[in-house]
């Protein structure tokens, strides 16, 4: 990742699908919109969830999840969802999420994420995404 930026960012547009009846963005759905800035995150480091599962046997779940609702998005708003790495640790890494309209924030999350085999259970992370992990979080706060 570039020391361009402190924050990964991925563009989101809010479909008819993700609303309710209103035009307002059903609750559930900043998680979906979060766990895409996570794989975008995640890819931009070169893992792609297909092929750390060909790999590495390994997957990720969600472990813990915090979310404050501050604001409603709307039918064919331009979203932005920011990701953050907070930590990482043997079998786990912990993100902030942010998802953004313009420069207002409508939902903010802390998400740790456990790293798993294929039968479900936890295992380290793959060294190669630990160092990915790492390097993003020095190079971030190192721009920041």
């Amino acid at each position: 990742m570039s020391p361009r930026e402190a924050s990964h960012k991925t563009d989101i547009r809010v479909y008819y699908e993700d609303t309710d009846a209103g035009g307002i963005v059903y609750y559930a759905n900043y998680l979906k919109f979060a766990e895409r800035g996570r794989t975008e995150f995640l890819r931009d480091l070169g893992f792609g969830h297909r092929d750390l599962q060909a790999s590495d046997g390994v997957g990720f779940v969600v472990r813990r999840c915090i979310v404050d609702y501050l604001k409603p998005a709307q039918l064919d708003d331009a979203l932005i969802v920011e990701s953050d790495l907070l930590g990482v640790s043997g079998a786990r890494f912990e993100m902030a999420q942010r998802v953004l309209r313009n420069a207002t924030i409508l939902c903010e999350l802390t998400v740790t994420l456990g790293c798993v085999d294929e039968l479900g259970k936890p295992v380290r992370l793959p060294q190669s995404v630990r160092k990915a992990l790492e390097d993003w979080g020095l190079v971030s706060v190192r721009s920041s």
